[in-house]
C-alpha cells in the first residue's frame, strides 16, 4: 500500500505544481518529469486540449514525492507515470483521477461535490495571481491563448480590479 500512497502524493503535488488539466496529469510519462532517473526542477508538457507546450516548476516537495514514488513503483522512462488500474500500459483515466481527487477531498473533511480535479489546476494559479497581480504570468502558466480566458478562469471581478487599482499611486 506504500506505493499507492506514494503515487497519490506524487500525483497530488504534481497536479498543483503543474497546473495541468486532469487529462494531462494522467498522460504524464516518467521522462516528462524524471528523464534521467531523477526529478527535474522545470518541465515542459504539450497540452492535449490546446496542443501548446506549457512549462511548470516542480517544488522540492513535489520532486521528493515523485522520486519516492518512482522508487516504490519501479517506473522507468517510456512508461506512463501514473498507470491505469489494470497496469497494462495505459495511463490513469480522467475518471480514475477524478475518483482519487474526490477521495483526497473527502479524507480532509471537505465536500467532494464542491472541489474536483480542476480545483487542483486552479489552486496555484489563483495564489500566484493573488500574490502578484500578474495576469499575464498566470496566462502563460496555464497555457491560455487569450487573456480573457484567464480573467474568466480566475473569476476576476470588477471589485478585484478596483482593489488592485487602489494600490497604485500615480
Amino acid at each position: 500500500m506504500v506505493e499507492g500512497r506514494a503515487r497519490d502524493l506524487a500525483m497530488f503535488n504534481l497536479a498543483i505544481d503543474s497546473k495541468l488539466r486532469g487529462c494531462d496529469v494522467g498522460a504524464l510519462k516518467v521522462e516528462d518529469v524524471a528523464p534521467n532517473g531523477y526529478t527535474i526542477e522545470r518541465a515542459t508538457v504539450r497540452q492535449r486540449k490546446t496542443r501548446r507546450p506549457v512549462k511548470f516548476e516542480l517544488t522540492e516537495q513535489t520532486r521528493q514525492a515523485v522520486e519516492d514514488y518512482l522508487r516504490a513503483s519501479g517506473k522507468k522512462p517510456g512508461e506512463f507515470l501514473f498507470s491505469g488500474r489494470r497496469h497494462d500500459g495505459h495511463c490513469v483515466t480522467t475518471r480514475q483521477y477524478a475518483r482519487l481527487v474526490a477521495e483526497w477531498i473527502g479524507s480532509i473533511g471537505l465536500d467532494p461535490r464542491l472541489f474536483g480535479t480542476h480545483s487542483l489546476r486552479r489552486t496555484k494559479a489563483t495564489l500566484i495571481y493573488r500574490r502578484t497581480g500578474n495576469l499575464r504570468a498566470v496566462q502563460l502558466l496555464l497555457g491560455h491563448t487569450k487573456i480573457e480566458s484567464t480573467v474568466r478562469y480566475l473569476g476576476i471581478e470588477v471589485d478585484d480590479a478596483l482593489a488592485i487599482a487602489e494600490q497604485v499611486d500615480v
